[in-house]
């Protein structure tokens, strides 16, 4: 893959506190910025344009719903992108690594690869323990009944296009991370973890920093593997 089309989509509910860190330190090869502003209620849409990304509404809330709207824009280019790669828009995470994530997949042709959050990789407090618990129950069960060799479920991450449309997906909440995964598994899709640095997060989680989203991304989780469990 010679010099490939690479292009990233950043879900963003009120991150206008983060969202012009986390562009600013995005390689400066990568081919467009997508930041999907999900029914943000304070300057996260002009913050991100003002950054020079390209700005997309989604009202309809949800994680999922946000990277189906990058998809649906994707879609529309006669010229599809070779690799997408998603990243929170938090500044969780360190979006200078990226090179890191697409290596695998320019030189050894891997179809999807995992920034893995290694315990040694995080900051004192960047992961709940719903979160840590959420990771480990999941990849677990995926190394019970598919063999899996994942170990986070980490939203950083980057994919072939191709195989990423072959996918369907079709999760429009906290399910969306997990689904790729298990669909790649079904599909026999090729990939890898590259462990990534993880830090706290700039604001308030709007899934492990609530009890009632904790729960519900749980649930959704678990939900998803057993679907794919019994099929």
């Amino acid at each position: 893959m010679n010099t490939p089309l690479i292009k990233v989509i950043i879900p963003a509910v009120n991150e206008e506190a983060s969202i012009a860190k986390v562009i600013a330190e995005i390689p400066k090869h990568i081919s467009e910025v997508i930041v999907v502003n999900n029914g943000s209620t304070d300057q996260t849409k002009k913050v991100a344009q003002k950054e020079g990304a390209t700005v997309l509404d989604e009202p309809q809330r949800g994680y999922g719903n946000a990277c189906l709207r990058g998809l649906r824009y994707l879609a529309a280019f006669d010229t599809p992108p070779d690799i997408v790669v998603f990243l929170d828009g938090d500044y969780s995470d360190y979006p200078e690594e990226m090179p890191k994530l697409i290596a695998p997949i320019i030189n050894d042709h891997i179809d999807l690869v995992i920034g893995a959050r290694k315990p040694e990789l995080q900051e004192k407090g960047s992961m709940t323990i719903p979160q840590r618990f959420g990771n480990w129950l999941a990849t677990t069960l995926m190394r019970w009944f598919f063999n899996a060799q994942f170990t986070d479920l980490g939203p950083f991450r980057a994919i072939k296009y191709d195989k990423l449309v072959s996918l369907k997906m079709q999760d429009q909440t906290y399910g969306w991370t997990v689904e790729m995964q298990l669909k790649a598994l079904k599909q026999n899709l090729t990939y890898t973890e590259i462990p990534v640095r993880y830090k706290n997060r700039i604001g308030t989680s709007k899934v492990s920093g609530t009890l009632k989203g904790a729960i519900l991304a749980g649930v959704k989780i678990l939900s998803w593997i057993f679907k794919y469990s019994f099929k």
